[in-house]
């Protein structure tokens, strides 16, 4: 059994009762969404976020309380909505293997399918008055919102300084990451102290997940070879990051040459790679993520040991040992 089974092991009665739950909170009444939410629905990914909501809550109360479920559902009602409209930002005709709502339906109808999850999200917490749970999240898509935009930005000129870089990353990917624990932990405690404890512990978990994320690029040993996709894309990562500031001015030039104007070249791309593994970019961004991986592992363990520690703990190791 793999690490990611033997965590669901722990709530695989209540990762059921979810699933249930989430097929009922995107029913609508016109048939076009219901196909396309019969779709969303059936090829949803490892549900790592709900997974880190439930924890959350069972760390602190055995017995899951239905505003639980409710918080897990809005995050991925709300995760589901930013997929769908990043898809069309992309122009990305796939994700995880199957085509995207865009590829499938056109721009305008994902678009639509978008705001039509957001509106379910937050009426699914309106309706049952779960106004701090709303809150929580409703920060995380503005924060999310707020790094795509800082990214944009920032990365026009490749001049991109490391602690932009994880201002980006907190706001893009650990914001929501935090969000589902700060909401889980809401749901069992309504405690404030807690909550925030439970966010920072997420929001270093995502910068850690992203990071791994990152390091994909280069073909860590796991994946084997190196994508180099992140580079095509004109990505400004952490190993590319350190790598730009610890090179001379020749070579400096030579990389950002490569990446403004030979990104689509093969060989031009793994000459970056290359450079970076070279230079001490890789070996520099793994140190960090395993940084930010046990400042998480340090908040959890301020939390009595049982089960459930031990499984977000697992569930912590599995963002940045796994492969793939």
């Amino acid at each position: 059994m793999d690490t990611m089974d033997e965590i669901k092991q722990l709530i695989s009665k209540e990762l059921r009762d979810f699933e249930v739950k989430f097929a009922d909170a995107v029913k609508s009444h016109v048939p076009l969404l219901d196909r396309i939410m019969h779709y969303i629905v059936k090829r949803k990914g490892k549900q790592i976020r709900p997974m880190f909501v439930m924890l959350s809550a069972k760390l602190f109360n055995p017995q899951l309380e239905e505003g639980t479920y409710r918080a897990a559902a809005l995050v991925e009602l709300l995760h589901t909505a930013t997929l769908v409209h990043d898809d069309v930002v992309d122009d990305a005709y796939e994700r995880r293997g199957f085509f995207s709502i865009n590829a499938l339906w056109k721009n305008k109808i994902a678009v639509l399918v978008g705001d039509y999850l957001l509106s379910k999200g937050l009426l699914l917490s309106l309706n049952n008055k779960d106004f701090r749970t709303l809150q929580i999240l409703s920060e995380a898509v503005k924060e999310m919102s707020e790094g795509e935009l800082l990214q944009i930005e920032k990365t026009r000129k490749l001049d991109i300084q490391e602690d932009i870089y994880f201002e980006i990353i907190r706001r893009k990917t650990a914001s929501l990451l935090a969000s589902a624990c700060a909401a889980g932990s809401w749901s069992a405690t309504e405690n404030e102290d807690t909550t925030r404890q439970m966010h920072l512990f997420g929001e270093k978990v995502g910068v850690a997940f992203q990071i791994k994320d990152d390091l994909f690029d280069y073909g860590s040993a796991n994946v084997g070879k190196p994508t180099g996709i992140d580079i095509r894309e004109k990505k400004m990562t952490l190993p590319l990051i350190y790598t730009l500031q610890h090179v001379n001015k020749d070579i400096r030039r030579q990389i950002i040459n490569i990446v403004k104007n030979h990104n689509t070249d093969k060989d031009k791309v793994a000459e970056v790679i290359r450079i970076v593994q070279e230079n001490g970019g890789i070996q520099y961004a793994q140190e960090k993520m395993l940084q930010y991986r046990d400042d998480a592992l340090n908040i959890l363990h301020q939390f009595p040991q049982n089960d459930v520690r031990n499984g977000l703990e697992q569930l912590v190791r599995y963002t940045t040992d796994r492969e793939f």
